[in-house]
Parts: C-alpha cells; sequence; structure tokens
C-alpha cells in the first residue's frame, strides 16, 4: 500500500498571489496584449477560468499587477528611509530601489511595460496613482525642494532606462559614464 501525502491546500489569497507572481512575468515579458492567460494559469498551478473568476478580464489583472508593484515599491522605499531625512532618505531610498530591480528583473520591465501601456485610461490612472505616491512618500521623508526631488526621480527613470538596455554591463565607455552620472560619481 502507498503512503498518502497530504498536501496543504492554498487559500484564496495565497492563489491570487500566485497568479499576481505569474502574471509579472508574463506581462514583463509580452506586455498587456502580448501576455497570455493561460501561460499565466500555468505557472500559477491553476485553471485559466479561476483567473478570470479572480480578476475578471486580463486588464483587470494587468491593474492588479501594477498597482501590486507599486504598493511594494512604496513599500521599500518606506523601510529604506526608515529614521533618515533630507539627502540622507533619498540616497537609501535610490541603494534600496536598485537591489529591488536586481533581485527581480521582471519588475523593472513589468514597469516598463505599465508606462509603455498609458495609452489606456483605466491603466494610466493606475500608473498615474501609483508613481504619484511614491512622489509624495519622496517628497515628504526629504524634505527638500521640488528641483531636488524632481532631479531623484529623473535619476531614477534615467537608470530605469540604463537597465533596461543592458547598459550596466555593456563595457561600453559612453555607456560607463551615463551610469556613473546616474550614481553621482566623480568622472576620471
Amino acid at each position: 500500500m502507498g503512503v498518502v501525502v497530504a498536501t496543504k491546500r492554498k487559500t484564496a489569497e495565497e492563489r491570487r498571489e500566485a497568479v499576481l507572481d505569474a502574471a509579472l512575468d508574463e506581462f514583463a515579458a509580452r506586455g498587456l496584449h502580448g501576455g497570455s492567460t493561460e501561460t499565466i494559469a500555468r505557472r500559477a498551478g491553476i485553471s485559466q477560468p479561476y483567473v478570470f473568476r479572480l480578476f475578471g478580464t486580463k486588464k483587470a489583472l494587468f491593474k492588479g499587477v501594477i498597482a501590486r508593484c507599486f504598493r511594494e515599491t512604496l513599500e521599500v522605499f518606506q523601510r529604506a528611509a526608515e529614521g533618515r531625512r533630507g539627502i540622507e532618505a533619498l540616497e537609501a531610498i535610490g541603494e534600496a530601489y536598485g537591489e529591488l530591480l536586481a533581485e527581480n528583473p521582471s519588475r523593472l520591465r513589468g514597469q516598463m511595460q505599465a508606462y509603455a501601456a498609458c495609452e489606456d485610461p483605466d491603466i494610466r490612472e493606475v500608473v498615474r496613482n501609483g508613481f504619484g505616491d511614491l512622489h509624495a512618500y519622496v517628497e515628504r521623508v526629504s524634505g527638500l525642494p521640488p528641483t531636488d526631488v524632481s532631479a531623484f526621480f529623473a535619476r531614477g527613470m534615467l537608470f530605469n532606462v540604463v537597465a533596461s538596455m543592458g547598459l550596466i554591463e555593456a563595457g561600453e565607455p559612453w555607456a560607463d559614464r551615463l551610469i556613473a552620472g546616474c550614481k553621482d560619481e566623480p568622472q576620471q
């Protein structure tokens, strides 16, 4: 007689999180319109109809992924800046953000796909709200003037583009100078 192994059944919330994880990877690679809910369901270990039962539509799932990414990014910002203010807070946030993207490259690609999908007003609203929350937090925690806060976000967006193009590993002289400028390192 064989041994029966009991497996713990996932809760609806655990399945929802698994779908969001799988969807991040799929949408990061293929975007909103190219992403496959069948692939997402398979990666999450559930049926495709269950994906639609959880989220209703593929666009609603995409919006859920985007909203979660912004929320998690804000949480990373908050932990990094805890007990800090001014430039010190910005430096800690920037470093933590770089580590976040390095840990999961799908997050950066997903973020870029979200910006690309902003022609849809519903997607645009989620992106605006998420980015607005990040801006409000950075502005509040840093206490710095708008020019400094804008420069911080401008550098971060440039770093996103640099990372998206794979320039960090490229070793091209012009790319190295651009990256040094993003990090505010002295040039030699």
